[in-house]
């Protein structure tokens, strides 16, 4: 392989990382001062390129036009940014961090469908950037000048923020802000005004990104999860609010990708997440990122004690899935089926979340390993389904394993994204895996033998295969257990000076928790008949998170409840509309807006007062 070519793929992949800064950037500077885990910040680039493409095709500039639509595009995401905030965020400040977060994810339902009714479904071809058209030549070889141009753009940005944080009064407010803002609070600084203009700033570093973008690839419904996926890595790699940090980190990720297309490109999809793996494993705080304080707390997670009004629903609930189904048409019995599946499954995150504190994003991985265990134990190695079924749980349980001893040397946003790095691996492993997994193609023909086959056949062996291990769930969270995992969500430094082994506990309840995500994938896969890499998605992740959540943290309780509301609202609203997305994200910002803690955490506070 000629040097040039490696030159020409390292500037490449230099191009391409400034985008990744300019949208990491402002992804780490709303996290540091705000604490938002913001998932919308990939719609706002998406957003930002559709405008662009809009503009440059209707500005009367001529060929100022592009560079004014870019300016117009940053600006106006900025713009967006502002309303979400006074309008959104700001209602569910004082709620748990992890609402913010199901906001956004609201957000991020909304704008892909708001995107895909303006500008339609179809893929787009931006514009070239007039003046930049043509290429150069470098060691004998051409090299597009627009790429040139943004592999300088990135350090200039990067110049303009240090100069913003460190040589004027709202840099210094944001960088104390991003230490302490409890402190920053107390000297009477309007926390309000900071976090807006945090919010609209970072916004439209996404926006530039995105507009930036647009003469390099096509415009396409789905661009916002891949960049906003990367910009996670850039982050956290980097270090969370650190800008220097995020700078090499895209420089680190950007020119693994682009060499590992050239050298390895039957394992590209695993190197960006291996490397953030290798790092958070050797530094956990990231690159340049600083060391959380000894014994910060959860980042919102909060536990309680199950509602009576839960407590004395939940035997005519059980006596309504015995009854009721026999009575019910095929498609509906099959829709509980799969309420069963995704109960069992965000219950067994909320035995992370909501008992032990530990947010993960990377929850797929033990349905994903359930279910490619069960389906290649049947297909592979003959298996018989219930031996397979049985069998699955424990393949899945021996993944969490491996992966748990790693993930629970680290906290916060940290654990998270670790999570999200391992899930993402075995992703990768199971789309270009074709000759075991069979690639995007998946495993097809995973059925239940005939006498399972009926649908209420197979929604009687769910109810008790998923009811019993809802059941073994609530005993795990309440027997001795479960409550050494609050009081080390609550106080980890009390727990350990109290004898307990912290990592040790938390290691066991990522296993269990991986055994019954384990139980949940499997019961799907025999569900569905077929087992295909996106059980592994991040989007596979956030469903059951956002069931926690919408159901309410505060008791497992509101794992059943949430799953049960989302998936009937997924279904009855993508049957009516191809813009299910736009109706089912308003639908969700209105339950975060007026229940902040959840539509069982409603029910406690009712009892409360």
């Amino acid at each position: 392989m000629s040097p040039s070519l490696i030159v020409l793929q390292v500037l490449s992949g230099l191009a391409h990382a400034m985008v990744l800064f300019l949208i990491a950037s402002g992804l780490s500077l709303i996290f540091g001062v705000t604490r938002i885990v913001n998932f919308a910040h990939g719609s706002f680039y998406m957003l930002a390129a559709y405008i662009t493409y809009t503009l440059a095709a209707v500005l009367p500039l001529g060929p100022a036009s592009f560079y004014v639509a870019v300016l117009l595009a940053a600006l106006g995401t900025g713009l967006v940014g502002l309303v979400v905030e006074v309008v959104l965020l700001r209602r569910v400040y004082r709620a748990p961090e992890l609402y913010q977060l199901l906001l956004t994810f609201a957000l991020v339902l909304v704008i892909a469908d708001v995107v895909a009714l303006v500008w339609g479904r179809e893929n787009k071809t931006g514009p070239a950037a007039p003046g930049l058209e043509r290429s150069v030549r470098i060691l004998g070889q051409l090299f597009p000048s627009y790429d040139l141009v943004l592999v300088a753009v990135g350090p200039a940005v990067a110049l303009a923020l240090w100069w913003v944080f460190y040589r004027t009064r709202w840099g210094v407010l944001i960088r104390a802000a991003s230490l302490d803002r409890e402190m920053v609070a107390v000297l009477g600084i309007d926390q309000r005004r900071l976090f807006t203009s945090v919010f609209v700033l970072g916004s439209a570093l996404a926006g530039l990104g995105g507009a930036l973008q647009v003469p390099r690839q096509a415009l396409t419904n789905v661009m916002d999860t891949t960049i906003l996926t990367e910009a996670f890595v850039v982050v956290v790699i980097g270090g969370m609010g650190s800008l220097p940090g995020a700078l090499l980190a895209a420089i680190v990720i950007g020119v693994v990708d682009a060499l590992g297309v050239l050298w390895l490109p039957s394992a590209s999809l695993v190197m960006t997440f291996a490397v953030m793996a290798i790092v958070l494993i050797v530094r956990p705080w990231g690159l340049l990122g600083r060391p959380e304080a000894p014994g910060r707390g959860a980042g919102g997670v909060v536990g309680g004690a199950r509602p009576p009004a839960v407590r004395n629903a939940a035997v005519p609930a059980l006596l309504a899935l015995l009854l009721l189904p026999p009575w019910l048409p095929s498609f509906w019995v099959l829709v509980l089926v799969e309420v069963l599946v995704f109960a069992l499954f965000a219950a067994s995150l909320h035995l992370l979340m909501g008992t032990g504190g530990m947010v993960s994003f990377g929850h797929a991985v033990t349905f994903g390993l359930g279910a490619y265990g069960a389906a290649l134990l049947v297909q592979a190695a003959r298996v018989p389904m219930l031996l397979a079924f049985l069998a699955a749980p424990l393949v899945a349980a021996l993944g969490a394993t491996l992966i748990g001893f790693f993930c629970v040397r680290l906290s916060s946003i940290y654990f998270a994204m670790l999570t999200l790095a391992f899930c993402q691996i075995a992703y990768a492993v199971a789309h270009q895996w074709y000759d075991v997994t069979g690639g995007d193609n998946g495993l097809l023909g995973i059925w239940p033998p005939p006498w399972l086959a009926a649908p209420l056949a197979y929604y009687y062996f769910a109810l008790a295969a998923c009811g019993g291990g809802l059941a073994l769930v609530a005993v795990i969270g309440r027997a001795p257990f479960g409550l050494t995992l609050r009081a080390i969500r609550d106080h980890p430094r009390r727990a350990e000076a109290s004898g307990v082994n912290v990592r040790l506990h938390q290691w066991r309840a990522f296993v269990v928790a991986g055994l019954f995500g384990g139980l949940a994938g499997a019961t799907f896969v025999f569900l569905k008949g077929s087992a295909f890499p996106n059980y592994l998605t991040i989007s596979m992740s956030v469903e059951p998170l956002v069931m926690v959540l919408l159901g309410g943290i505060g008791s497992l309780a509101g794992a059943p409840v949430g799953a049960a509301v989302y998936t009937v609202l997924d279904t009855v609203v993508s049957s009516y509309t191809e813009y299910w997305q736009l109706v089912l994200g308003a639908i969700l910002l209105a339950l975060v807006l007026a229940f902040p803690h959840g539509l069982v955490g409603l029910l406690a506070g009712r009892r409360r007062e």
